[in-house]
């Protein structure tokens, strides 16, 4: 079994992840990577449980603004030299100076 209480997830979201760890097993992987992973995808999917509990409400702002960073991170790791990234820096540059 994976790491940790199952005790925040809804009962769908142990549904789903019971339906996926089957579809790993089915693929041939072994029970234990299988459970894995499927907590991984729903992990990934609903970022964690969904039952409420104490500090669980994320403010929209800081919602708004982790995306946001999210975003500037990946554009930065983008490698500079290749054509899109050029294509979009030379397309903002010229916009501007609109």
């Amino acid at each position: 079994m994976s790491k940790g209480s199952k005790d925040k997830y809804t009962a769908k979201q142990k549904r789903q992840a019971e339906l996926i760890e089957n579809s790993y097993e089915k693929r041939g992987l072994s029970r234990k990577t299988a459970q894995q992973r499927a907590w991984q995808t729903i992990n990934k999917q609903s970022g964690g449980g969904e039952k409420s509990g104490a500090g669980r409400h994320v403010p929209a702002k800081a919602k708004r603004a982790a995306r946001q960073d999210s975003g500037h991170r990946a554009a930065v790791a983008r490698v500079k030299g290749s054509a899109r990234v050029q294509k979009i820096l030379t397309s903002h540059r010229a916009s501007a100076s609109d």
